[in-house]
């Protein structure tokens, strides 16, 4: 079902869809989050967890020894995309979350159906992270990898390493080496260290002077099995659009590149009424009612809204928002629950099913 004949369902479709959504994370009471952080318990077929059994104090013992990462996988369409995997709690977390990028390494039991991984087989890797800047040092075995995922390589690593709060910046070496460009294709990889800044999924859209442009990162979505799955796509915006918060809101209602398999969570009519607020990390967004759907009762779904929170809290500064229709706060999730407090980013951005 596409996005936009989701958005024409009736309310009450719609908060049935949240149930068969809520693998996917939805908004907890206590705060408004798009998902809060999650535990992970792994329990046999047809077990039940007993607080007072045995098996019980195994399962918990498994969750605390478990914690959820964000690993940076290509799909089946090529995009390079998230997903959080539970991972063995261990120290040197920036060697452990690349290790899960190698072909045949300890990812091969957990990798989601439809995704594959980046570094060739038999890679080996150490990090050292030091003062916002992670050096990565790989073995020769990474030389081998596929040209035509030479872009995607880097995008990976260098997303999956700075989803940690302590990297901003990735530089690459081999056998100690440092790399100035790519051994397949020659991307240049520069001195200064790679970041987010960089981009991931570039689209470049029909705009002419390129060099009067600047680039920002909005999520779109694609449909894998049951589940949406939501993929960051770096685009060029003219600098003739000023403020950064506009360009995003904008380029999600334009929508992907018509021949891609990606979609929108936003209508073609939805727009902005003011100017957007930016206060203490937090942006006020006042739409017209088409941020809605076609909803009666002011329910913004969940696709819509979790594009726009991804797309803005990869801006510098915003860390929630806020959303308003038409001046009123009387915004509800797809649970009937009042959105009267700024929504923040959730805590891993796909964690559907594998």
């Amino acid at each position: 079902m596409s996005i936009r004949a989701k958005l024409a369902l009736t309310t009450a479709a719609v908060m049935a869809a949240s149930i068969f959504l809520s693998g996917c994370g939805l908004f907890g009471k206590e705060k408004e989050s798009l998902d809060p952080p999650k535990d992970v318990t792994y329990l046999k077929d047809g077990e039940a967890l007993d607080d007072a059994s045995p098996d019980a104090e195994t399962a918990t013992e498994e969750k605390e020894d478990v914690v959820m990462r964000d690993i940076y996988l290509i799909d089946k369409n090529g995009f390079v995309v998230a997903q959080s995997l539970p991972l063995p709690k261990t120290e040197s977390v920036a060697k452990q979350v690349l290790s899960y990028l190698v072909t045949d390494g300890p990812v091969a039991d957990i990798l989601p159906n439809g995704f594959r991984t980046v570094l060739p087989a038999g890679t080996e890797v150490d990090v050292d992270v030091h003062e916002g800047k992670a050096t990565v040092d790989f073995s020769e075995e990474f030389t081998t990898y596929d040209p035509k995922d030479e872009k995607r390589i880097l995008q990976a690593i260098t997303w999956t390493l700075t989803q940690f709060d302590s990297v901003d910046k990735v530089e690459l070496r081999v056998n100690g080496y440092p790399l100035t460009e790519m051994p397949a294709n020659g991307t240049p990889v520069s001195s200064e260290g790679l970041s987010r800044a960089d981009g991931i999924n570039t689209e470049f859209t029909n705009i002419a002077d390129i060099t009067n442009t600047r680039p920002v990162t909005v999520y779109y979505l694609s449909q894998i099995g049951e589940d949406f799955v939501y993929i960051p796509v770096t685009r060029r915006v003219s600098n003739k659009v000023k403020d950064d918060v506009v360009a995003v809101i904008n380029e999600l209602v334009e929508g992907p590149g018509i021949f891609t398999a990606l979609e929108t969570g936003l209508m073609d009519d939805v727009k902005l009424v003011d100017d957007p607020k930016l206060q203490d990390h937090v942006v006020t967004l006042n739409f017209n009612e088409a941020i809605l759907g076609n909803s009666e009762n002011k329910v913004i779904s969940e696709e819509t809204l979790r594009s726009i929170v991804l797309s803005l809290t990869e801006q510098t500064g915003i860390e929630s928002v806020k959303v308003m229709v038409n001046g009123s706060s009387e915004v509800m999730n797809e649970k009937g629950e009042a959105l009267t407090e700024p929504v923040t980013r959730p805590e891993k951005v796909n964690t559907g099913r594998f």
